[in-house]
């Protein structure tokens, strides 16, 4: 199906929107007596819908004991025995964004007793088989909201290159070039492509759509255009741009702010 955006007038506006959405879903998980699984992207997409987030965690009076924060993926390393997961305290680690940029924040913002646990971290594990972070998800109940982002350059959706497969699952991928291009602007640290990772492992496309209750895409600023052009245009998924697979999820969403819609308003 056609999933039209929501033109919002701001980036910030954009987060805000988005995080209304999973506090909502949030209480209603709270008061049903069961966990909440919020999947969660890492970079520069995102911020503003964390940041608003905990100020609605705060304001609200919000009880993280059975939030589940379910990674996307992780950057690898190649070592003499094989793939392993970045240090967590480098600048490009997923896991390390999350506990600065998530666990934290959330937790500060959350009244005593109420705090997010660190072992409600989750994130996929390369020495795993392919499916097995998929299994744990299904087992908690699916994901709740799966908050997504779109790659500007080559749609990729989590580090899902082009050309995924629409029932692919959890598992070890090459990271295509454009892909990596985009991560020397979403982390400075990288100084070069040769220091961008060459692999990752990262949900499937199958498990963003299968596992989820509701999705949420997140498009802002000028660099995004051709992102919210595609996925507007999309009605199944395309797989030489992943993040189509925002079209066949259950609930999905999309908000984009007024600078990341230009092109559709050109359109009109």
């Amino acid at each position: 199906m056609h999933v039209q955006p929501e033109v919002l007038e701001s980036a910030d506006e954009v987060g805000r929107v988005a995080a209304l959405q999973i506090a909502g879903r949030l209480q209603q998980a709270t008061e049903a007596g069961r966990a909440f699984v919020l999947g969660c992207p890492s970079g520069r997409s995102p911020l503003s819908t964390y940041r608003h987030l905990a100020r609605l965690v705060s304001e609200r009076r919000l009880d993280l004991g059975r939030v589940v924060i379910a990674l996307m993926d992780e950057y690898l390393e190649q070592t003499p025995r094989g793939l392993r997961a970045v240090d967590p305290g480098a600048a490009h680690s997923c896991v390390g964004f999350a506990r600065e940029r998530i666990l934290a924040p959330l937790n500060a913002a959350a009244a005593p007793g109420n705090e997010l646990p660190e072992s409600n971290l989750w994130w996929p594990d390369p020495a795993s088989e392919p499916g097995e972070y998929d299994r744990a998800l299904a087992e908690a109940g699916g994901v709740d909201v799966f908050l997504l982002a779109s790659g500007a350059s080559d749609g990729h959706v989590a580090l899902n290159p082009a050309g995924s497969s629409a029932d692919s699952v959890t598992r070890v991928v090459a990271i295509g070039e454009p892909t990596r291009r985009d991560n020397l602007g979403t982390f400075p640290s990288l100084r070069s492509l040769e220091e961008v990772p060459e692999f990752g492992v990262t949900v499937g496309i199958a498990t963003i759509r299968d596992l989820s209750r509701s999705v949420v895409m997140i498009a802002t600023g000028a660099h995004k255009r051709v992102t919210v052009r595609r996925l507007a245009a999309a009605s199944a998924y395309e797989p030489d741009w992943p993040a189509t697979v925002l079209s066949e999820c259950a609930s999905p969403r999309f908000l984009a702010d007024r600078e990341a819609a230009a092109l559709l308003a050109a359109a009109s």
